[in-house]
């Protein structure tokens, strides 16, 4: 997030072995030399024989003593690749045998049996909790499936803990990605889907001088506040969660500056723990940026999980390619902040260099400019070198940098063997006018970079940060007010996400059985018309839930005009 861009300009990192001043471990001053920062993420190598990437996960973590007479459930996924992703093992593909006999088991005992077709996606294998004591500990299960005589295998990690006595607990449902909570307020109630939208959000100056803020954003349909450390008086801090847990505020708690110290994460966890509201913890901030040690966020996440194993772990990568695995291994959700608005991704304005895989900082690594030519990519009153004709590396940053990085991860979790167990959320920019950014995002460019990530997987939007601008918070708010209408088709394990780009537009579908969500979003700043066939739906009922800037809708499909966005539900015929 370059809350602090000197911090990598006055603290050396030693990562390399070097005396270095480094972002993303990329020299970035002009009276540095080029070295490559390696570290980059292992392309899987392609096979020319088909391969069996068996996986199996709990339908939810954790489950709870309080579950044991409640439905279970243990996910397999059985992909049949091309390329060498993790536990990808040879298969020979019989012309008429479609499915796998999989068994489930725990210390030699079946759990669960069952025949599981071949490229299943989280196809539930039902069991009893019965009889499987809870422990703060994993159990370990064993997954073993036989095709045509050849067998495979997988493992997985069962969380069943005992009943909190005197806290929340925040499950992950694995079917979707998706956090399930009891109500913020502490009174109880059901788990039900949380869909994380709220700023990171000053403590000093903001929230910790006037609780009433609070209130505002309850009432402005945000369902997180993510309070930003120091925080240096503990009876305003307290005071500030008690008032969100009244409102219905679920806490992100931010341990940024200390992560990496155990004995004051030991007393931030001890303290926070218990309390109703909490969601997640959240850790490393841009950890490959500042090059810390490879295993400090895994480190950190052992500590949490060993004092509380109740709330999921979060944090924020801010590289493109520097380090993923390592630092990812430490969280169970990972967050991009790729912020193009207002700077040039190419050229440095701060350092005076250019930006390159192997050296600068621009304040969006790695990121690319808008094509050559696409003068319809660029923002009103932007100059371009005093040309008509947009050149090559313009340097104006595309919306389409967003959806890149949010699809990274999440392909970058499918090899690793982690798409069942973490989750991707989005960081969009929502401020300006400093360091690289020479402009303030509008509401409307605020709603693109927040679909843009949807579009591709991200279940959480956390912009950095407040306080913003009215616009920015007028848009923000319309479209958290509008998100229980998009919600329930993005958290439904039965719809099937389809991604597409029209022109400028970046369009997502959700459909399920009976009704479609449609979530699209203009990244030009000219019109951009899209037609229902393009999208592959016709025949439909047309309710929209949501509109950002000038949305068109016609017989045969919709436009929006400059930076538009829009969600539909759509109901067949």
């Amino acid at each position: 997030m370059r809350r602090v861009a000197l911090v990598s300009f006055l603290s050396p990192y030693l990562l390399t072995g070097a005396l270095a001043q480094t972002w993303c471990g990329k020299h970035y001053m002009s009276s540095q030399s080029v070295a490559a920062p390696g570290g980059n993420f292992p392309l899987p190598s392609p096979s020319p024989d088909p391969l069996l990437a068996l996986r199996c996960a709990p339908a939810i973590r954790p489950y709870l003593a309080e579950d044991v007479s409640s439905p279970a459930a243990i996910l397999i996924d059985a992909p049949v690749v091309y390329y060498e992703i993790a536990n990808a093992k040879s298969i020979q593909l019989s012309g008429y045998d479609t499915m796998l006999d999989v068994t489930v088991s725990l210390d030699g005992r079946t759990l669960a049996t069952g025949s599981v077709p071949l490229n299943a996606t989280a196809y539930e294998l039902p069991f009893s909790l019965e009889g499987i004591m809870p422990q703060k500990a994993a159990y370990s299960l064993s997954c073993d499936a036989t095709y045509a005589l050849q067998k495979f295998s997988a493992t997985t990690a069962l969380s069943v803990l005992p009943n909190p006595t005197n806290s929340s607990v925040t499950k992950m449902d694995l079917r979707t990605g998706a956090l399930l909570a009891k109500p913020a307020t502490g009174l109880g109630g059901s788990y039900e889907p949380v869909f994380p939208i709220g700023f990171y959000t000053n403590f000093d100056g903001y929230l910790a001088s006037n609780l009433s803020v609070i209130d505002e954003l309850k009432e402005q349909g945000f369902t997180i506040i993510h309070p930003t450390p120091t925080f240096d008086n503990l009876t305003v801090l307290n005071q500030i969660i008690d008032r969100m847990q009244e409102v219905g505020l679920y806490l992100m708690y931010d341990m940024r500056f200390t992560y990496m110290n155990s004995t004051s994460v030991t007393e931030q966890v001890n303290m926070i723990k218990n309390r109703p509201n909490l969601l997640l913890w959240y850790t490393g901030d841009e950890p490959d940026g500042t090059s810390d040690p490879l295993n400090a966020t895994t480190i950190t996440y052992d500590l949490i999980y060993s004092l509380d194993g109740y709330h999921p772990v979060s944090l924020v990568l801010n590289c493109q390619d520097y380090y993923w695995s390592a630092y990812t291994a430490g969280t169970d959700v990972v967050m991009q902040d790729v912020y193009m608005i207002g700077n040039n991704v190419t050229y440095s304005n701060e350092w005076n260099t250019s930006c390159t895989p192997d050296y600068g900082d621009c304040g969006c690594d790695n990121c690319l400019s808008i094509p050559e030519g696409d003068t319809a990519a660029v923002p009103p009153n932007t100059t371009y070198y005093g040309a008509e004709y947009v050149p090559a590396n313009s340097g104006i940053g595309t919306y389409f940098d967003v959806s890149d990085r949010v699809a990274s991860f999440k392909n970058r979790l499918e090899v690793m063997g982690w798409e069942r167990t973490k989750a991707v959320w989005t960081v969009p920019q929502a401020f300006g006018n400093s360091e690289y950014w020479l402009k303030t995002p509008t509401g409307e460019e605020w709603v693109v970079q927040s679909i843009m990530g949807i579009n591709q997987g991200a279940l959480g939007v956390v912009p950095w940060n407040d306080p913003t601008t009215p616009n920015i918070k007028s848009s923000a708010s319309a479209f958290a007010m509008s998100l229980p209408k998009i919600t329930p088709y993005l958290f439904n394990p039965k719809s099937v996400r389809t991604a597409y780009v029209v022109g400028g537009a970046s369009v997502a579908t959700w459909k399920g059985e009976a009704q479609t969500l449609v979530l699209a979003t203009n990244t030009n700043y000219v019109k951009q018309a899209i037609s229902w066939k393009a999208l592959d739906l016709e025949g439909v009922n047309v309710m929209t839930v949501f509109a950002s800037g000038d949305v068109e809708t016609v017989s045969d499909g919709f436009t929006l005009g400059p930076v538009g966005s829009v969600a539909f539900v759509m109901t067949a015929y």
